[in-house]
This record gives C-alpha cells, structure tokens and sequence, in this order.
C-alpha cells in the first residue's frame, strides 16, 4: 500500500519539524534517503531549520534540508502532525507518519517509519545510520523507561546493516555546543523541588538563553537532568520563546504526564510530553500545574501499579 501511494507520484516532500522531538531528523533523513535510491525526486524540508543541531550535521544528506516547499503536486511525508499548520498543504495528499504511529501502538515514530518503509523498499547503510541516530535520541542514549524486547529486537535490524556505530555516538556526545553546556549550568543552578522532592522544577528564562548564546535545539535535553535525580517522579520545563512558553514533562516509570499535558491542549508520549502556552504570572501558573498533579494522582501511579 505505501509503495502504491508513492508510485502515483514523481516527485515526494518530506517534511519534519524539530521543534519537539529531538528523533525527527534522522527519520526524515532516513526516508529521503530511502525515496532518493528509489529514484524518485525529493525534497526534505524544516520549517525551523536553524534549530537543528550542528551535531547532526554527520547525517547523510544533512545539507539537503531547506526551509521551504519548492515542489508542485508532490506527494506529502511529514513526520509531525504540526506540519499541517506550518505549511500551506491545501490540496495535497498526505501520508500521516504520526497517525500510523497512533494506529500501530508504536511508541516512537523511528519505529514506525523503519517498518514501514523496510517492508517495500531497501534501507541501505546511510538511511540505516539515520534511524539508528533517531533510535539512540528517542531513548536518550538508553536512558528512557520505554526500552522493551520489541525495541531492542527493531534496532538489532538497522543495525545488520553495518553502521559505524562508534562514529554516531562520537557525534551525539562528544560535539556539544559551549552554549549547550552554559544553559544548563544557569538552569541546574535554578532547579526546585516541590512535592515532598517528587517534582522537580527548572525556568530558563529570556535571559539565561541571551547570554548563554543558546540555540532551541540546546535547550531540549535541560528536562532529562530533572527526572534523573533519585526522589522525583515528575521533572518539568519552562522555556521562555517569544511571546509563549514551552512546556516539557517527562515521568518516571508508569507515570502519565501526558495527561496532565493534554489538560492544557499538549501533546507527546505518555512519559514525555509537551505543550505550549501564554501566561501572565509563571508562580501562579505553576501552582496549578503542581495542584493538578495532585489532584490527578500522577505521583502515586508507580506505588499503585
């Protein structure tokens, strides 16, 4: 079926966006490599561009990513049901990656891309290297609770292909920005716990992110600080952008923030979520954010289970 769909057209858009999910490079990477062996005429495209991190700059094709659409009547591949408001897609056919996520109880979206993309078309070794790219952000280098047999038993397949396994972590850890590094020594300094030291609590704010330098991508790995220290259960994130802030949630275990998030018209996995809005007073904000914990009873899910 998904062959079927690609062969009516000549030409295919692939679309991503960086913004919230650290993984969706590597798989629009992985698919534009994939479609570009198949002979087919492609465009990768981020609307936020300048936010990806230099550090996947290594990724087959990397340079290949634009900030616009160029192509007429192409078949449309996004990775992010964002995309829909961040470019004009009237009257295009789309094929909805985070809807065959939702459908297939797949967890992450490199997942869901890899089989369905390996059950009609060749992934050769670079669309290989950029899953496994996506696989090692989406689990925070082995770091997240949603590592299961199934997702050992899918990544030991891109592996087959014989990556260079040594150079792809080379570049996710040992190429950090110093900007990275002065963000998140401001924020750790900043950090709070609420909730008898279940919640943990960071703010990084306009003006931390001035004078650190920091670009958006240098600021998504600040929450996985929070949750890894021992009594917390629940880590949170605001950054301050624009005229809005990004909220980031990541739980412990079973926890289920994205129930909390969805109670602000959020989005995300059940234990790493996000959501965006625009407030008067952070203190007041957070005290019903840290009231609704409560009273949904997020921090007794694991002693409950």
């Amino acid at each position: 079926m998904l062959k079927e769909l690609i062969n009516k057209y000549h030409r295919v858009t692939v679309l991503f966006s960086f913004s919230f999910d650290e993984d969706s490079t590597g798989v629009a990477l992985a698919i534009y490599n994939i479609l570009k062996n198949y002979k087919k005429s492609v465009e990768i495209v981020s609307y936020n561009k300048k936010d990806i991190p230099i550090y996947l700059d290594f990724l087959p094709n990397f340079s290949k990513i634009k900030d616009k659409i160029d192509f007429d009547n192409s078949l449309i591949i996004y990775c992010d049901k964002r995309c829909v408001n961040l470019f004009n897609l009237n009257n295009r056919e789309i094929l909805n990656l985070d809807f065959y996520k939702k459908s297939q109880n797949c967890i992450s979206m490199w997942e869901i891309a890899f089989k369905l993309f390996k059950s009609d078309f060749v992934i050769d070794r670079s669309s290989a290297t950029c899953f496994y790219t996506s696989f090692l952000l989406d689990i925070k280098y082995f770091k997240t609770n949603s590592l299961t047999k199934e997702v050992f038993d899918v990544s030991s397949d891109i592996i087959a292909d014989d990556i260079d396994i040594s150079e792809i972590s080379y570049n996710l850890n040992q190429r950090k920005s110093l900007s990275s590094l002065r963000i998140l020594g401001s924020t750790l300094q900043e950090l709070t716990l609420h909730c008898n030291g279940e919640v943990s609590i960071m703010i990084v704010t306009k003006e931390n992110i001035k004078k650190s330098g920091a670009k958006y991508s240098d600021l998504l790995e600040v929450v996985n600080y929070g949750i890894s220290l021992v009594t917390v259960k629940i880590s949170i994130v605001l950054i301050e952008l624009d005229n809005s802030i990004y909220i980031y949630l990541r739980g412990k275990k079973d926890i289920d923030v994205l129930s909390l998030a969805l109670n602000y018209g959020g989005s995300g996995e059940k234990m790493a979520s996000y959501f965006e809005i625009k407030i008067d007073n952070i203190e007041v904000f957070l005290k019903d954010l840290i009231n609704n914990i409560k009273e949904m009873e997020l921090l007794n899910e694991i002693q409950t289970k």
